[in-house]
């Protein structure tokens, strides 16, 4: 019989026996054949067959004929410009990447490799990368891990945290800069019920004595919390903004005063423009929304500026960098590129495998690189001038719920001299994508 065999209510065709079984409505001890069971068996068998494939090298460019002598012939005939040469160099770069294991080392011996990853951001040097790990008594560690020591020959870091924050369940991180670039952090999560909003200095976790440890710059009592963002502006300077249920609130962390927005859903996603005051809202409703954060919050007022809308809740925003564009990614596993002067949809990119996780989108207008992590555990990466996907990248461990890899990608991995690559975190592992 044909390995596309007809479907049969209540049963199961195996092409390996050419025969089909009976499915079985739950879990059962004796004989696991369920739904689940079998989509779980057909995922882990691609994942195994595809790991074994980057291994072997056994990759093809996505793009029929793409290769580095071809395009160096093109280029040199003249028959590519430079910033089409440069795009596809970028391509052939992101399929040659290898994947290696990061040692992890810390000043307390008891941290390193003990707790899943759950996030992973890197500040804007990427030079640090702020770590969330689970802990299995419930809550969330904080670390911050120096990507200094990442050199090409050997792949060492340090990571050093601070165990007097550990029962706080994280939703939502990012970088702020107060006294310096990235001097600070913003956690947004659950601490019982309602939730807290803290901005803690970065110095906290480097410093080896406790007492020389600084405090919280502030840290209040919210309904739950879903994002956060801080903004870069100097019209809305040292403001951060908390995404939380049905309301945005705006916080000056100098002067203490707050600015609410109410809203019909969920803020799932948030990001400040840097060229003008306004803060860009993702909600689970699927309304995109903006706000000019100088304007008063008055009843009866309408302060909703730009409004875009998916048919799923938003998971992720990206503004692009001369902020005429927006990407978006929802829990239907679209990733959409917006035009915000005719609030239009101009461009999707496919493949991407969400249905309640709240994912985020990494975007490197550089390399002309989106990538995003999906449901599924895989990590795919497209093209952004074409929205070609160019490399799906299987994850090193099984595909579960609390194995969703985080990653960064940068250029300059340690600082303005590191080294280029694909950062992944996934259980209690680091690795790095060399991007030579």
């Amino acid at each position: 019989m044909s390995p596309h065999a007809e479907e049969l209510p209540g049963f199961y065709y195996d092409p390996e026996k050419n025969r089909y079984f009976r499915l079985l409505p739950g879990h059962n001890n004796h004989n696991p054949l369920t739904k689940d069971s079998i989509q779980h068996k057909a995922m882990e068998c691609k994942r195994l067959r595809l790991l074994e494939e980057e291994e072997k090298q056994n990759r093809k460019t996505t793009r029929a004929g793409l290769n580095s002598s071809m395009l160096l012939q093109k280029r040199q005939l003249g028959l590519l410009s430079s910033t089409s040469y440069c795009r596809l160099v970028h391509e052939l770069k992101v399929n040659c990447m290898q994947r290696r294991k990061i040692e992890i080392h810390s000043p307390d011996s008891s941290v390193a490799g003990t707790n899943n990853f759950k996030i992973i951001v890197a500040d804007v040097a990427c030079e640090r990368i702020f770590t969330v790990n689970d802990v299995e008594h419930g809550g969330c560690k904080y670390g911050i891990i120096n990507l200094s020591g990442l050199g090409k020959e050997s792949l060492t870091v340090e990571m050093y945290d601070n165990l007097y924050f550990t029962n706080r369940k994280v939703n939502s991180v990012c970088w702020a800069s107060l006294t310096h670039p990235d001097s600070h952090l913003c956690l947004m999560g659950i601490a019982e019920t309602p939730g807290c909003a803290s901005l803690l200095p970065a110095s906290l976790f480097s410093s080896t004595n406790p007492g020389d440890r600084p405090g919280m710059l502030c840290s209040f009592k919210i309904s739950t919390a879903w994002s956060c963002a801080w903004c870069l502006n100097p019209q809305a300077d040292n403001c951060f903004s908390t995404g939380l249920t049905r309301r945005v609130l705006v916080t000056n962390v100098v002067t203490g005063h707050r600015q609410t927005f109410g809203t019909s859903s969920d803020v799932l996603a948030q990001q400040f423009a840097t060229q003008t005051p306004v803060l860009y809202n993702g909600c689970r409703s699927g309304e995109i929304f903006s706000i000019d954060v100088r304007q008063r919050n008055r009843r009866g007022q309408s302060w909703k500026a730009i409004r875009l809308f998916h048919g799923s809740a938003v998971t992720s925003l990206h503004l692009m960098e001369a902020e005429h564009y927006l990407m978006a990614a929802d829990m239907a596993g679209k990733i959409k590129l917006w035009d915000l002067r005719t609030t239009k949809c101009v461009k999707q990119y496919r493949g991407h495998h969400n249905e309640y996780a709240l994912l985020p989108l990494h975007v490197n207008e550089e390399e002309g690189l989106l990538i995003a992590v999906g449901q599924d555990c895989y990590t795919r990466i497209w093209s952004l001038q074409d929205a070609h996907l160019l490399r799906t990248i299987p994850s090193p461990h099984p595909s579960s719920k609390d194995a969703i890899p985080s990653v960064v990608f940068s250029s300059r991995l340690g600082g303005s001299r590191g080294v280029p690559g694909l950062l992944m975190a996934v259980k209690q592992d680091l690795y790095h994508f060399s991007y030579n």
